[in-house]
This record gives structure tokens, C-alpha cells and sequence, in this order.
């Protein structure tokens, strides 16, 4: 790994306090394969790439932002992408590319549009998860350690969870009948969570109106292959997050990844939905961080 490429500053990357961190003062973009890429830089050090949920709404800013502090605080450098479609992020016209193929293909270039060398770590909430995975499938040597969280990368051996679990439910039910409305996106919201008192205005209003474009969601509409076969190709090391009650991701398919990956180890929050960075956040900063470390 190119230590100075990896410390590299961007010129809205900002080392304050968090009270003088925002989603502007850390907000960039850069082009890769023609599709200008929105991302938010923060912190200095070695890199941490934070990969996003496919909800609508998504943003990897919304998914990570209270976890900056404690990241950060470590002596981390956060890059924080909106994967294509997603966010301020745009989308190739008439993409049908295999969606692990695609997202391999695309992370890959931004690293290089970042001058970002060699293998570094990173976390991928649900989607982004398997967009992770499609970068070690692709690109493996840009992989370091991997921490997934609640990603489905394949169904096989769901027994007790039946598909679509409900917060997917609620996805595919968002953009039908009278489109996006505030209490859709509450309802989504709160399906991602055990405890939905952590379901604040501020997120709900966030995330609605970044969800009112349905374009965003081109990135699911992708052809989307089932990798059961291949988990047993990854070798990083690799954590996986669980909630215990997660209605977005079958805890069995963590079991499977468990089992079918090569060098695997897993934790599971009890009394936690889709989001253990928010629901168990300081637990979760403190078991990403040391296995990071490790």
C-alpha cells in the first residue's frame, strides 16, 4: 500500500472538530467512466471506504455520518461514495451490466480517480455489502478487511425468513401506488430498526427528499446474480455485522457467509434491526475499529 497515496488530502476534505463538519463543507465529485461520482471526504490517515444501503433515499453521508467522530478520532480517513444513481451520484445510460460486475468496475475507478493505491479496508451497509464484494471478486487486491453489514449477496438456505423480509418488502413498494410519500419512507425506516425510537424528523425528512427521484434505484434494477458459488473465492478477512432482528437481511445468510468464506467471523447484536451503526453505534465503531487494527 502507497502510504502517501492513501493520506492524500482532497481540497474539501476537512480535519475540524465535528461541530464544523457538514454534508457541503465535506461534499466532492469526481468522474469515473463518464458518470460524475458524489462522495464526502472527512478525517486524514489511513482510508476507510464506507459503501451505502440501497434503500431509497440512500446516501452513504445518511448511512455513516454519526459514526465520523469515533472513525475519525481513530486517526481514519473516511471516503464516503453514493454508489451510482444513489445520492448526488449519476447513473450510466443504458447499463445492463451484472450489478457485482458493474460495482467492482465502478469502486475500482474511483479509488484510481482518487489516486488511491493498493488494498485498503472497507465497510458496506446491505447493498453496499455486496457491492464490496463485487470489488474483491473484481479487483481483490484492492481489498484489505472487509466489514459487512446485514448484506444479502445470496438466498440460498433461507428457511425461517421468508423473502422479501419486510424492509425489502417496503422497498419494492416504495415508488407504487401514489409514488414516495413521507409515511412510506417512515415505514421503511423504522422496518430497518428494532427499536424505532431512533427514527428522528431530521433522518425521515432527509432521506424523502432524496428519494424522490426514482432513478436512484437503477442500480437494483440490475441484473443481480446470485454469488453462492463463488463465496468460497473470498479470502480477505472479513466481519460480519448482524442484528439479531434484522428484517432486511436473513441472519441464516450471515450463517452461510460464515461458513463459506474463507477467513470469516461474525457478530451478532441482539435487539438490532438492519442498522447496528446507529442501533448499537458505539459497540459497533469499537468491534469495526479493533478488527480494522487487528
Amino acid at each position: 500500500m502507497d502510504a502517501l497515496k492513501q493520506h492524500t488530502e482532497t481540497p474539501k476534505q476537512r480535519n475540524t472538530p465535528m461541530t464544523d463538519i457538514t454534508e457541503t463543507s465535506t461534499s466532492n465529485y469526481v468522474s469515473v467512466a463518464g458518470v460524475n461520482i458524489h462522495y464526502n471526504d472527512v478525517g486524514a490517515g489511513e482510508i476507510i471506504l464506507c459503501l451505502h444501503g440501497g434503500g431509497p433515499g440512500a446516501t452513504a453521508w445518511s448511512n455513516f455520518k454519526q459514526n465520523i467522530p469515533a472513525i475519525t478520532g481513530a486517526g481514519r480517513r473516511m471516503l464516503m461514495m453514493d454508489m451510482p444513481g444513489y445520492g448526488k451520484s449519476g447513473f450510466p445510460d443504458g447499463c445492463d451490466e451484472d450489478f457485482f460486475d458493474f460495482t467492482g468496475r465502478m469502486i475500482d475507478g474511483f479509488l484510481s480517480a482518487l489516486d488511491v493505491e493498493g488494498a485498503l479496508d472497507i465497510i458496506g451497509n446491505s447493498l453496499g455489502g455486496q457491492a464490496a464484494l463485487g470489488l474483491e471478486l473484481c479487483h481483490s487486491q484492492r481489498v484489505k478487511r472487509l466489514a459487512l453489514i446485514g448484506s444479502q449477496p445470496t438466498s440460498a438456505g433461507i428457511v425461517i425468513q421468508p423473502q422479501p423480509q419486510e424492509a425489502l418488502n417496503n422497498i419494492i413498494n416504495y415508488y407504487g401506488g401514489e409514488g414516495p410519500t413521507l409515511e412510506k419512507m417512515r415505514r421503511l425506516v423504522e422496518s430497518l430498526l428494532y427499536d424505532s425510537s431512533w427514527v428522528t424528523d431530521e433522518t425521515l425528512q432527509e432521506r424523502f427528499e432524496a428519494s424522490k427521484d426514482p432513478g436512484q434505484m437503477r442500480l437494483l434494477g440490475l441484473p443481480h446474480r446470485d454469488l453462492y458459488a463463488e463465496l468460497g473465492r473470498i479470502a480477505c478477512p472479513t466481519l460480519l455485522v448482524w442484528g439479531q432482528e434484522d428484517k432486511g437481511g436473513a441472519l441464516e445468510v450471515g450463517l452461510q457467509l460464515l461458513k463459506k468464506l474463507q477467513n470469516a467471523r461474525m457478530h451478532i447484536f441482539q435487539r438490532c434491526g438492519h442498522w447496528a451503526q446507529v442501533e448499537h453505534q458505539a459497540e459497533f465503531e469499537r468491534v469495526v475499529l479493533n478488527f480494522f487494527d487487528s
